[in-house]
């Protein structure tokens, strides 16, 4: 899968977020001031490329939907930053985290329970 820039990516948020979009709904959903019409139609144009996005014509005008979800996206960019930054070892990620002084007692303990919660999930799922 190819990486998104950050142009790409943001259109890719409007999408995942709209989940069926014309041009002019991705257009609107920028924030003033808005890039010009043809910049963001060229960066659609490319992630259709990319297979990113995908549509369906009614008359001249196209309606584009992604075809790859948000999760999935996000998933797969996370397993390749663990790989490049961390070894490939999820613990070192984690423990980069803990490591951060701006978590709070507040944050780690909702870590704490969320990996509790999956590790009593997962023990379910194996008896």
């Amino acid at each position: 899968m190819n990486e998104l820039t950050k142009a790409e990516e943001q259109i890719m948020q409007y999408v995942w977020k709209l989940e069926k979009a014309f041009l002019k709904d991705i257009v609107e959903q920028f924030p003033e001031p808005k890039p010009a019409y043809t910049t963001i139609s060229t960066v659609v144009r490319v992630l259709v490329k990319k297979d990113f996005l995908k549509f369906n014509t009614y008359g001249k005008i196209r309606q584009y939907y992604p075809t790859i979800s948000k999760d999935s996206y996000f998933k797969k960019h996370m397993r390749e930053v663990i790989g490049s930054f961390f070894n490939g070892s999820p613990s070192k990620f984690a423990l980069f985290f803990t490591n951060n002084e701006d978590l709070d007692l507040t944050e780690l303990e909702k870590m704490k329970l969320m990996l509790e919660n999956k590790i009593e999930q997962l023990k379910a799922k194996n008896e």
